[in-house]
């Protein structure tokens, strides 16, 4: 009985590891001055990029964004968030340097606290929520991730976000 009791528990471990969960409310400030708030945005899938102004993956990561935001229109709400040593500064350059339309909001990293669940971030860092306010995904760019960010590997996920279908975790 114990070396089957033993699997199990760890096999149910694994399973809750990968169910989605609540994304955390926030409420934060944009580069316009305007207050922006997760709530506002239940009913629409939500892209959550966590992000530095000096990071050059970010940089390169942006122009996938506005593909994103010109494919899926109003089905899409893109939201990031900019995270210290960044200040409104930095982030309004940087959204004007990028012609960024979507928030860029500022944390001091309360909010990015409530999400990343390890010690580190590696940006960019992207969730993808759900029209319900679920997390169904997320990934942190890396050498396995360089498919996400740099070509074209988010789009079947996002498909499945806009659509309202289940995501695949990896």
């Amino acid at each position: 009985m114990r070396k089957i009791l033993i699997p199990l528990l760890c096999a149910a471990a694994l399973f809750a590891a990968d169910a989605p969960r609540r994304a955390p409310g926030f409420c934060l400030i944009d580069s316009t001055g305007q207050w922006r708030d997760l709530y506002d945005y239940r009913g629409k899938a939500v892209l959550l990029e966590f992000m530095q102004t000096n990071c050059g993956h970010c940089a390169a990561f942006a122009p996938k964004i506005r593909e994103f935001q010109l494919k899926y229109g109003d089905r899409l709400q893109i939201v990031a968030v900019a995270l210290p040593p960044d200040n409104p500064n930095a982030i309004m350059q940087y959204v004007k340097g990028h012609a960024i339309t979507y928030p860029v909001l500022f944390d001091m990293g309360q909010v990015a606290g409530s999400y990343v669940r390890v010690p580190s971030l590696d940006f960019p860092t992207i969730y993808l929520i759900d029209r319900d306010g679920m997390i169904r995904n997320h990934f942190e760019y890396g050498a396995l991730t360089h498919d996400i960010f740099e070509a074209n590997g988010l789009l079947p996920e996002l498909d499945k976000l806009v659509a309202g279908g289940p995501s695949t975790k990896k």
